[in-house]
């Protein structure tokens, strides 16, 4: 069985989304869609791939299942216009800019039976996996602390930062999911800070570009989030869990962006990663093909709105806690 994919923002993340989507294993044909028209046109020539002239003639097209790589505005629409036709939906993170706007996509999913998996490419990552799997097994005995570090090497563009939602809802919420997803466990508090150490933009927007936060799980066990825009060595993610037997690290490889300054350690000679895409792309790629594999019916949906909530949730804990610099619980932030 084959099926048609649309596609619709074609821009840092959609470009090569498509392109990955029209090499799968399954899929006959790609079509995308963009509201700037010339970038679509490039992507589609570029790619060999079709163009359809905007989003509702995508919709109306026979795809069975559309990718959604918008800016996040246009997430909960774009979301509701696709299932409403019977189109299964890939939508990267999140489902919409805040809580309310999330509550009112899911809310409108329950009168449908149409899937929509959330693009949390981490669960598909080979690391993230095998740690799960030590933790889950008992390998690691009982855990204590997790520490997690999400740091980009260079800050995205100053027009992303005012509709991205902010450091802990647009870069942190990965970690948060992660650590839900690899525990099993849920946040129950957190304490977050935040600091500028950068370009002005970010305070502009009433955000920041480096940021901090605690977390106690529901079992007592604690986790440190830290994030960053500017890490010139390279993009670092990585994921530290820690047990009574043993430890497992994410991340931990010849391209992490780390040098030791021990005496007589040798320093890696193969390049650190530049970006996420670099960091994660088997993962991306295993994360579209999944979503190949939920359209034609073939496995169930691994990752739907409620686990984006669930994280978003955790984000807006800490974007409160840096802001009234106390600790706050997540129960406060949920509705």
């Amino acid at each position: 069985m084959t099926i048609r994919l649309g596609l619709v923002g074609t821009g840092r993340i959609g470009r090569p989304h498509a392109e990955t989507l029209a090499m799968l294993p399954g899929v006959s044909g790609v079509v995308v869609a963009d509201a700037d028209l010339a970038r679509a046109k490039a992507t589609a020539a570029e790619l060999g791939v079709e163009l359809a002239d905007d989003v509702d003639a995508l919709l109306d097209s026979d795809i069975a299942g559309l990718v959604i790589t918008t800016s996040t505005g246009a997430h909960p629409e774009l979301i509701i216009k696709a299932v409403d036709r019977g189109i299964l939906v890939f939508c990267e993170k999140p489902v919409a800019i805040d809580i309310d706007g999330t509550l009112e996509v899911i809310r409108h999913l329950e009168n449908v039976t149409v899937p929509v998996q959330v693009g949390f490419q981490r669960r598909f990552d080979t690391g993230y996996r095998a740690a799960r799997a030590a933790l889950r097994s008992g390998e690691l005995g009982w855990v204590h602390t997790l520490r997690a570090t999400t740091f980009d090497q260079v800050p995205p563009a100053a027009e992303y930062i005012p509709t991205s939602g902010g450091l802990f809802r647009d870069c942190g919420i990965h970690d948060f999911d992660a650590i839900r997803w690899l525990t099993g466990s849920e946040v129950t508090e957190v304490y977050a800070l935040g600091a500028n150490r950068g370009a002005p933009f970010f305070g502009a927007a009433g955000d920041v570009d480096t940021a901090a936060a605690v977390l106690r799980l529901d079992d007592g066990v604690l986790a440190t989030v830290s994030l960053g825009r500017y890490n010139g060595a390279g993009c670092d993610v990585r994921l530290e869990v820690l047990g009574s037997r043993a430890n497992a690290v994410v991340g931990l490889d010849d391209r992490a962006p780390l040098r030791s300054v021990e005496p007589d350690y040798p320093a890696s000679s193969i390049p650190a990663y530049s970006g996420f895409l670099d960091r994660f792309r088997p993962a991306f790629t295993e994360e579209l093909s999944t979503f190949v594999s939920v359209v034609t019916g073939a496995v169930e949906n691994p990752c739907g709105p409620a686990e984006v909530l669930a994280a978003f949730y955790i984000a807006e804990a800490c974007e409160l806690s840096r802001r009234e610099r106390r600790p706050v619980t997540v129960d406060e932030v949920r509705r």
